[in-house]
């Protein structure tokens, strides 16, 4: 599913009124204050927009591929994150398809809008070697592979990731549920894997009318719904919780939901809940964590929870997250910092509307910069 990343022209227009704040002030550098700068806007990007760019085959250079395995669980239905971390720090993020394989290709490609640079941030595959790599899920431990291919002529694949359910551990749902509850529900994964998104959904509908404790249930059912934009998702997510609160994944789509909704208050109940349960998160929560805290005032604990979604987002996954920190530096008055991070951002994101506006702010901050410099 994509996600819709809310901030745009209407969140980047904040450095604009930075801009016009600082040269009122005849080039002061103190912090200008914006009003009506809510990231919410939908720019039609989101979770798998770079998903593409990343599964392409690279032929001729070095890749890495493996397996994920379930010990103990069902295989579940999103897709599972495969991180690569090199001395404690994320280089890499993947994701392993419906049959647990996963590929770590080269990444080494130029931006087609600054051809000369590339993110520092994103590893090719070759500078990947000697890193650890493990799975991701709420709720279990991970085994972890090493890299140690030292050549594209040695075997490209790594093995396999164990996943064991932590004892005790908050995430998954409850796997109880009555026999007709678990039949329908086998038969909507059966439909979603030949790619039956009707089917998935009707089979869905009758498992939670058959259990409406059914916490899983719900919330596969209310990812469909909200690929087809269908307005019952966010009432099938917050059943989910309502049935097991434990259970971590519908905590992001309804943050995301009540985001859309400009209901900020709700989005960080949503993310703050989610985080508890599982403190280390994903780059989209700690975005969506960002942007509700922004919306509330709170810029200090957004510009932490977006510096953070940073940090774990190698590729970008959540792509609007360094142009809203530029947003948060600038209306801090930190502006070379802001400069640096929206020339960053240009190395990756693809031409269109939000990168010429973003070529217009990085033209402002470049008058407030002495020499133009950049941290």
């Amino acid at each position: 599913m994509r996600y819709r990343m809310w901030i745009s022209a209407v969140a980047l227009a904040g450095l604009f009124v930075a801009a016009q704040a600082y040269g009122q002030k005849g080039g002061t550098a103190g912090a200008a204050t914006s009003t009506g700068t809510n990231p919410e806007a939908a720019s039609g990007v989101g979770k798998y927009s770079n998903y593409d760019n990343m599964a392409e085959h690279q032929h001729g250079s070095m890749h890495f591929t493996g397996k994920v395995k379930m010990e103990d669980a069902a295989f579940p239905w999103d897709p599972i994150p495969v991180v690569v971390t090199c001395n404690g720090v994320v280089r890499y993020r993947t994701e392993a398809d419906a049959k647990g394989g996963f590929v770590i290709q080269d990444s080494g490609k130029s931006s087609e809008v600054v051809p000369t640079k590339s993110s520092p941030q994103q590893a090719s595959a070759s500078q990947l070697i000697g890193c650890d790599v493990e799975a991701s899920v709420p709720g279990f431990q991970s085994s972890k592979l090493h890299i140690a291919n030292l050549s594209i002529m040695d075997n490209p694949y790594l093995g396999t990731i164990v996943l064991h359910p932590a004892p005790g551990a908050a995430g998954t749902a409850t796997a109880s549920a009555s026999k007709d509850a678990m039949k329908n529900y086998d038969k909507a994964r059966s439909d979603w894997l030949r790619n039956d998104r009707s089917g998935a959904e009707h089979n869905l509908e009758k498992a939670v009318k058959a259990d409406p404790q059914f916490a899983e249930a719900w919330y596969q059912l209310g990812k469909l719904q909200q690929m087809k934009n269908e307005p019952e998702a966010l009432g099938s997510f917050q059943k989910a919780v309502a049935a097991d609160p434990k259970f971590v994944s519908p905590y992001e789509h309804i943050a995301e939901l009540t985001g859309l909704q400009k209901k900020w208050q709700e989005v960080v109940n949503a993310t703050s809940t989610a985080l508890k349960l599982d403190p280390v998160g994903t780059p989209q929560l700690w975005y969506f964590d960002a942007v509700g805290n922004y919306n509330l005032g709170k810029s200090d604990v957004a510009e932490a929870s977006a510096r953070k979604s940073l940090a774990m987002d190698p590729q970008h996954l959540a792509p609007n997250t360094e142009q809203l920190l530029a947003v948060i530096l600038a209306n801090k008055g930190e502006y070379a910092e802001a400069l640096a991070h929206l020339k960053n951002s240009l190395t990756y994101m693809k031409p269109g509307p939000s990168t010429e506006l973003i070529k217009q702010q990085i033209a402002q901050l470049e008058k407030m910069v002495p020499g133009g410099e950049t941290k």
